[in-house]
């Protein structure tokens, strides 16, 4: 029970799922018409940032 409630294997990796499910949200929400091209430009590069602000931490934690 502990593996599933810290993520088990996929614990280091929550916040590119959520990014990468944002983003292809975001997308399938323009493709639908449900949003214009800026707000789904907005909403991908804000889960961008986050995904390489992320990867940026994870670097300099390493060295």
């Amino acid at each position: 029970m502990k593996r599933v409630i810290k993520g088990g294997y996929l614990s280091g990796y929550r916040t590119y799922i959520i990014s990468a499910t944002g983003i292809l949200s975001a997308l399938a929400a323009y493709l639908v018409g449900d949003t214009d091209v800026f707000a789904m430009l907005q909403a991908v590069f804000t889960l961008g940032g986050i995904y390489f602000l992320r990867k940026s931490n994870e670097t300099k934690k390493e060295k």
